[in-house]
């Protein structure tokens, strides 16, 4: 096996880390190339994890693979007189070397997985009750904890809030937005930054994690402009174990091996992309690994319709053309107004930048009013006045208060699109079976979106509570161990964050503990199994 020297850094998905991984025993200069032709057996790089997606479920599982440990700070106190006594009997243990269903037990939060609501009290104690408490959490870094893996994104560290709209606040407090070691305060303090309100542009914190991967020391793990093309297990069948066995015993160039521990790492997985280089071009790589996490989030595919006319060109799926379009001035002077189809934040967004630039919108939408499943029904007045707003017309400039169109805003209630015409007319469909066609200048569908996990056997379709259903994060999230996140139907394989149903970053941080936890635990099972056998032979019994 041969790395290049310090010379090539840059090339090859920009240099694999002039260390990367003391504990591989080895220095890596470059990720390796591979061709179509090139077969598992071949003398490859293999890495204990690889994380696909560097937003901040990317970012938080690193940050703890890296060794950051947290503790129970010596003079906090918990509000939950419970927890504070089980935080209490293991002080000297951090939260990763702890039982995390025994902790979890009796909690209650705004996620239905329980360590995500662990973790979140700990580092936000109460704060859905209005308290701003101190986290109960100190942080130390702990380098023999370190365990090996690259994170692997399409932009910079931040993922898909680099390419949010920039001209809405976020949904959550700043405070509530921030990962574990660095206050979001602390950030916009030390950058100058005057954040007016607890509420804070995606531009702000795109920003703070880009900051964030580089003042917690994580940039050696990270890869920006991947794409990862395929992820496929090595080998399946029921003979996995004995064929996984047969390959840690009898080759080493099958293996990745730590010096002195002579610690096997099962290639269970082969990673296949390439990354895009500044002139354009595609650099293909192949990794293999014998962990994978999943942390792309749920931004990549936006949710459709599925009725007739929905890829004519003036039907668009996102703000970022909506916002170009406005920007470009193709709206303005026009006489029809815009059609909104959603009820959800991003929808309301979209009502708000319009109503803004005095844009007059039809806003459809298939629930009540009334109904108490709308989310901004969850949202207090005083904190969020834009949406509530939003709601607010949602209720009164109704078609069925006036039959007529008002000036700026009507909305269409309980109705369903059936289908957009080419003359830029939309037919909709009321809950009691009444057709109505519209007139529109530009059409706006923004009813959620889906991850794209093509990169997975059938789509990953059968990972899911619903077998070979598509993920999507609220009807059928990916199957995981509530304290381990492994996935259910697939082993070594991991999820967090939106894709297993936590799309608020204050409950995604509970994936990165729980894979944390399960990773170092294996990790010492296997130390031990090594050392304790006969005389430290070179096989796994």
């Amino acid at each position: 096996r041969s790395y290049t020297n310090p010379e090539t850094e840059g090339q090859l998905l920009n240099s694999f880390v002039q260390y990367f991984g003391d504990s591989l025993g080895r220095k890596i200069k470059r990720m390796p190339l591979i061709e179509e032709t090139v077969r598992p057996g071949d003398s490859l790089l293999t890495l204990p994890v690889v994380v696909i997606g560097n937003g901040p479920s990317g970012i938080c599982l690193s940050y703890l693979l890296s060794g950051y440990r947290p503790y129970l700070s010596p003079e906090a106190i918990h509000p939950n007189p419970i927890l504070h006594t089980k935080l209490e009997e293991a002080r000297h243990l951090s939260i990763v070397d702890q039982d995390l269903e025994y902790l979890s037990e009796g909690l209650e939060g705004r996620s239905s997985n329980p360590v995500a609501v662990l973790f979140d009290t700990l580092l936000h104690p109460d704060a859905d009750f209005g308290y701003d408490y101190p986290p109960v959490l100190h942080w130390k870094l702990e380098q023999h904890n370190y365990i090996p893996h690259i994170v692997l994104g399409k932009g910079p560290p931040g993922g898909a809030w680099h390419s949010m709209e920039g001209s809405m606040l976020t949904i959550s407090f700043g405070d509530w937005m921030e990962l574990p070691g660095l206050t979001f305060k602390e950030w916009a303090t030390s950058k100058r930054r005057n954040i007016k309100t607890d509420r804070v542009m995606p531009e702000e914190i795109a920003c703070y994690y880009k900051h964030y991967v580089k003042v917690m020391g994580l940039q050696k793990n990270f890869r920006d402009n991947v794409y990862v093309t395929s992820v496929s297990r090595l080998y399946r069948g029921e003979d996995d174990e004995d064929r996984s066995q047969l390959n840690e015993n009898i080759s080493a160039q099958h293996l990745d091996v730590e010096d002195g521990q002579k610690s096997p790492i099962k290639r269970n997985w082969e990673v296949r992309g390439y990354q895009r280089a500044t002139d354009g071009s595609h650099v293909p790589f192949c990794l293999f690994a014998e962990n994978v996490a999943l942390a792309t989030g749920t931004f990549d595919s936006p949710g459709r319709l599925q009725v007739e006319g929905e890829d004519f060109p003036f039907v668009l799926h996102s703000m970022s053309d909506f916002g170009a379009a406005i920007s470009k001035g193709k709206l303005r002077g026009k006489a029809d107004p815009v059609l909104i189809v959603g009820a959800g934040l991003t929808a309301a967004d979209a009502v708000l930048c319009a109503y803004n630039n005095n844009i007059p919108v039809i806003h459809v939408f298939r629930r009540r009013v009334t109904d108490t499943s709308l989310i901004f029904k969850q949202l207090p007045k005083k904190l969020y006045p834009e949406y509530h707003k939003v709601y607010h017309m949602m209720c009164t400039q109704s078609h069925m208060v006036d039959s007529n169109l008002h000036s700026a805003y009507t909305s269409f209630p309980e109705h369903n699109v059936l289908s957009f015409k080419p003359e830029m007319k939309c037919v909709l469909q009321s809950a009691s079976g009444l057709k109505k066609i519209l007139k529109f200048s530009v059409a706006l569908v923004l009813i959620g979106s889906h991850p794209n996990l093509f990169f997975l056997k059938d789509q990953g379709r059968s990972i899911g509570h619903h077998s070979n259903q598509p993920i999507t994060c609220k009807g059928n999230p990916i199957e995981i161990d509530p304290y381990t996140y492994e996935c259910t139907k697939e082993a070594n394989l991991f999820a967090l964050g939106p894709l297993v149903g936590d799309n608020f970053v204050r409950f995604l941080k509970g994936g990165a503990l729980g894979i944390a936890r399960c990773l170092a635990v294996r990790r010492k099972k296997k130390h031990e199994l090594i050392e304790g056998g006969d005389g430290g032979g070179d096989g796994v019994p």
